[in-house]
């Protein structure tokens, strides 16, 4: 693990205020916008691999960390991470960082878990979590 990537992907999350997640290998950075698993979500779809970055990503909670797990990134940093998530990643080989060590991501409400998470509770293989995470947002979509 590169510790500088690491380093630069958490002041790019930091600076960028739009910024939901931040991936550095070397000179390529990849910046995404889109709130929740969505961006994680899309590049598992997509066939992309995140060998070889590390990544900040704004809230980390057992759901991404899964999604982080197919993807493989050497390192994740979080302002704020589940005991979970981070349990996942550990299991993973991903290096871990973060600020603050939760019990559990609330929902944007903060009247419960975040739902993603939920949806995976008893889940623990990250490739059939991928499922379980596509169709939970697709309810969520139609709910919107």
């Amino acid at each position: 693990m590169d510790a500088t990537d690491l380093d630069l992907a958490r002041a790019l999350l930091i600076a960028n205020k739009d910024a939901t997640l931040v991936a550095v290998r070397g000179d390529e950075i990849v910046v995404c916008r889109d709130r929740g698993v969505k961006p994680l979500l899309k590049m598992v779809a997509e066939g992309r691999s995140l060998k070889g970055f590390s990544v900040a990503d704004k809230v980390v909670g057992k759901a991404p960390a899964l999604l982080y797990a197919v993807l493989g990134p050497e390192a994740v940093f979080s302002p704020v991470m589940s005991w979970t998530g981070r349990a996942v990643l550990l299991a993973a080989g991903i290096f871990v960082s973060h600020d603050v060590l939760v019990p559990h991501i609330s929902n944007r409400a903060k009247s419960g878990q975040c739902p993603m998470d939920e949806s995976v509770t008893n889940i623990w293989e990250p490739y059939e979590a991928v499922g379980v995470l596509e169709e939970r947002a697709r309810q969520m979509a139609l709910m919107a």
